[in-house]
């Protein structure tokens, strides 16, 4: 095992004492370097965040891992990877550091393929994690097949190791307006059209929306995992004399669109919109996405929209 990088569980008290030392010198020097930051004090703090993190360590299943990566009998980094395997067998690196006078010489790179070797022998199907935006941490795991994927449910950026297997996508009407992985898909839609991320007052309306019927969202499914959706907000017209809906929030994660996802979720909405006395079914977009709606289905041109905004 000379000269090999080798990824080791932190099991004992001892080792497990060691890890959270180093993690705090981790957000001291490299992610919370300000004193002041308003994220520090949090992060540092054990009875808040390394308890929180103990309890996820400690649960039978879907459990976090201290890792450290050994390299000659040294410690020479950690990670901090949670594996869902009771969801469907993501891994999501929390943290993951090699420490300043090993780094170079692709060290990271090797630590970073231990760690990915292990999550796939502990039952992952893939990898996802959040870079902070970070440029330099962006071509890193670009080197190991990572890709740009969307907003976490905070608006945090996101990268995926894309999974292998094959497994078909569902469509769903949501029942849950407190499901995490809408906000997720919310800030990733919100994210891309250049706004930002929903507020926690926004999110609130948002569920309350969605829990007093005023807007139904239909969310595309890989298993587990929440790939994409959209909306119908339904509203009274006077021109119909009947209920009409406005297609909204279509969106589909980078790394799953091309893959008919697009058409299942339009094909659920104006369904839906059938069974539910809606007599037509709009959309408002941009120039650039007209010949995308019109071939989902969206052939009738309604003139020109204008809008004010009042708030």
């Amino acid at each position: 095992m000379e000269n090999q990088i080798i990824v080791c569980e932190a099991v004992t008290e001892s080792d497990a004492a060691a890890f959270w030392e180093q993690l705090h010198t981790y957000y001291k020097r490299d992610i919370f370097p300000d004193p002041n930051d308003k994220d520090r004090e949090y992060f540092l703090n054990d009875t808040e965040y390394r308890a929180h993190m103990q309890k996820i360590h400690d649960r039978p299943q879907d459990r976090c891992y201290y890792l450290f990566f050994c390299w000659d009998g040294q410690k020479i980094g950690f990670a901090l990877p949670v594996i869902y395997t009771s969801e469907d067998g993501k891994c999501f690196v929390m943290e993951y550091c090699v420490y300043p006078e090993y780094r170079g010489n692709g060290t990271g790179k090797k630590c970073a393929k231990a760690l990915l070797s292990w999550a796939k022998e502990h039952g992952a199907l893939y990898v996802e994690l959040n870079y902070g935006g970070d440029v330099r941490r962006e071509r890193f795991w670009e080197s190991q097949g990572f890709v740009k994927n969307g907003f976490d449910e905070w608006g945090e950026p996101l990268m995926i190791l894309p999974p292998e297997d094959e497994i078909s996508f569902t469509v769903e009407v949501l029942n849950d307006p407190t499901d995490w992985q809408l906000l997720k898909l919310e800030n990733g839609f919100k994210k891309e059209i250049g706004e930002e991320a929903l507020t926690e007052e926004q999110q609130k309306q948002l569920q309350q929306a969605v829990k007093e019927g005023r807007i139904t969202f239909f969310v595309a499914r890989r298993g587990y995992r929440a790939v994409g959706m959209c909306s119908v907000a339904r509203y009274y017209s006077t021109f119909s004399c009947a209920d009409t809906g406005v297609y909204e929030d279509f969106y589909i994660e980078p790394v799953f669109r091309g893959r008919g996802i697009a058409r299942k979720l339009v094909k659920a909405a104006q369904t839906w919109c059938g069974e539910n006395g809606i007599s037509s079914l709009t959309v408002c977009c941009a120039p650039c996405d007209e010949k995308m709606y019109q071939a989902l289905g969206f052939d009738i041109e309604l003139g020109t929209t204008f809008a004010r905004v009042m708030v």
